[in-house]
């Protein structure tokens, strides 16, 4: 017969996964060398405002940097804060030792061993936390029931975060969504210039689409030597083998493998279900769950269609599919150099991921109809087509200015004067038919996204877009 683990030994995990209770110092070690990222002040606020009772949920995919950025909360709560380490509790749910124990025994042994009552003020922060059945449940409960508990959490499965947390957490749960690395945070974590000479910044841009989106990689150079086995084993097969099929009973994991490397290996082309279906021989009724899956999970991206007159087809047709981190088509496929076709499709996607955590991205379409195709389209909340901006990977507009046809045809219907055109590394303004036409390099306009997205919106408060509904939402 086998035995339960003792409560005993629940007790020593705590101490071993919370060292700074006995030497704060441990904290500086476990985060040496970790750099700071540009999500953690505004993440910072959130977790330390107490004005409404809510639990903090930090979402994101694996690797990113979700576990670090906890910590590094930690050791600004006691050094600025001085909030007693003692008073902060930090569980990992992913270690196999919480199996099968409520969340709230969880607290409440820890709350039984330090002598604390329900009104105590702490800080108990839950990591990986969908691991732990009914989760959902049981936080926002413990919301209700420990009113001077700040909770926080985080998880790497969206998916069950996202969609449980609509049914019961409604009110009590406040979401932070932390994306893999845009490339203006790459450029800083390795201390290059972003206004460097167009020839080194693509040098940098195609690194970034090889390795850039993780942090630990840009870190750790054996992980770039080896980024196949560090993507594929620590990141997808624990993702599509494991956490998605335990949490929604998927028969057969390796057909949405199968499934997710053939979008991986196509991002940024149009799709539709039914020729999906066609093609995989997989039922319409799955292939909507797998992209429901793989799109609450923050592994794929999908960006609609809208016609000439900037509408959605009454019928969804089609849509094209971005992955949300670029180093994943690299990992699985090999590295890409400069001059690989592939990068076509890599530098639009590497774009589109850096709106994807951002609400902007709510507003990103593209346009398709009988005599033209344009790969971004922006509509503002009234509907009004308001900008537009065809991605390349090529600088043939410097010679032939016909790649800009379908961009001024589009903005003369829906009456703006500006558009713009990417390329790999030709600047130009010039004017087309009355409209004024920006090219710029793609890597560039990367950069440039990023500084609004992250740098600006975040000083002024804006967070990245919410996955989860308010109640009065």
């Amino acid at each position: 017969m086998l035995l339960q683990v003792p409560e005993s030994e629940i007790l020593r995990r705590f101490t071993f996964e919370n060292p700074w209770w006995s030497d704060v110092g441990i904290l500086d070690q476990l985060l040496e060398s970790m750099r700071l990222r540009s999500y953690l002040e505004p993440f910072f606020e959130l977790l330390t405002n107490r004005g409404v009772r809510r639990a903090v949920i930090l979402m994101g995919p694996r690797r990113v940097g979700k576990t670090v950025m906890l910590r590094q909360c930690i050791r600004r709560l006691i050094g600025e804060q001085e909030v007693a380490p003692e008073r902060i509790l930090f569980v990992s749910l992913e270690n196999p030792i919480y199996r099968g124990i409520r969340l709230s025994r969880i607290l409440e042994m820890f709350l039984e061993e330090r002598g604390y009552d329900r009104f105590a003020d702490l800080y108990v922060v839950f990591d990986e936390i969908q691991y732990v059945e009914e989760w959902e449940a049981y936080l926002k409960s413990m919301v209700d029931d420990y009113p001077n508990i700040r909770f926080v959490a985080s998880g790497s499965a969206a998916a069950a975060l996202r969609m449980k947390s609509r049914e019961s957490g409604a009110g009590r749960f406040t979401d932070f969504l932390l994306p893999p690395l845009l490339f203006a945070e790459y450029m800083d974590f390795i201390g290059a210039d972003p206004k460097c000479a167009i020839e080194s910044l693509n040098g940098h841009f195609v690194d970034y689409l090889n390795f850039g989106g993780f942090p630990e990689a840009i870190l750790d150079p054996e992980i770039r030597r080896d980024m196949h086995r560090f993507i594929a084993s620590d990141i997808l097969e624990k993702v599509l083998q494991r956490d998605l099929p335990s949490l929604y009973g998927i028969d057969n994991p390796n057909e949405l493998s199968r499934f997710f490397a053939s979008l991986v290996y196509n991002t940024g082309q149009e799709m539709s279900i039914g020729a999906l279906s066609t093609e995989t021989n997989i039922p319409k009724n799955t292939l909507y769950k797998f992209f429901t899956y793989l799109e609450a999970a923050f592994l794929i991206h999908r960006l609609y269609r809208v016609d000439q007159f900037g509408k959605r087809p009454k019928r969804e047709t089609g849509f094209k599919v971005y992955i949300t981190n670029p180093c994943l088509r690299t990992a699985m496929f090999g590295p890409v150099g400069p001059d690989d076709p592939i990068m076509g499709p890599l530098a639009e996607t590497a774009l589109v991921a850096q709106y994807v955590h951002s609400k902007h991205v709510e507003t990103r379409f593209y346009a398709r109809w009988d005599k033209g195709e344009i790969d971004l389209v922006i509509i503002g909340a009234d509907g009004t087509v308001i900008g537009a901006t065809e991605v390349k990977w090529s600088d043939r507009i410097q010679r032939e200015r016909s790649g800009v046809r379908h961009l001024i045809s589009f903005a003369k219907r829906h009456g703006f004067d500006t558009v713009e055109i990417t390329t790999r590394a030709h600047t130009e303004i010039f004017v087309a038919d009355g409209i004024k036409v920006f090219a710029i390099p793609v890597a560039r306009e990367c950069v440039i996204v990023g500084d609004v997205y992250v740098r600006e919106d975040l000083a002024k408060g804006i967070h990245p877009r919410r996955l989860l509904a308010d109640p009065e939402e």
